[in-house]
C-alpha cells in the first residue's frame, strides 16, 4: 500500500459522529452519583466514637493497669 493510498483510507473511515463531550456525559454522571454515595457513607460514621464515650470512659478505667505508661516499643 502506498502512503497515499493509506491517508485516503484513514480518511474515509474517520468520521464525526457529533459532540464527543457531549456522548462521554454519561461518566461524569456516574462518577457524581458514586462519589456523592461514598461521602454519604463516610459522613454516617461522623462523631461515632463519641456516641459511646460512657462505654470508652468504663473500659479506661477497668483496664488502667493494664496500659504501659512508658517505653512501648516504638
Amino acid at each position: 500500500m502506498t502512503v497515499a493510498t493509506l491517508i485516503a483510507l484513514a480518511a474515509e473511515e474517520s468520521e464525526h459522529t457529533g459532540n464527543v463531550a457531549l456522548e462521554t456525559v454519561g461518566y461524569g454522571i456516574v462518577a457524581i452519583l458514586v462519589f456523592s454515595a461514598l461521602a454519604l457513607v463516610t459522613f454516617s460514621y461522623r462523631n461515632v466514637a463519641n456516641r459511646h464515650s460512657h462505654k470508652a470512659e468504663a473500659y479506661a478505667r477497668a483496664h488502667a493497669n493494664d496500659v504501659q505508661q512508658a517505653g512501648h516499643g516504638h
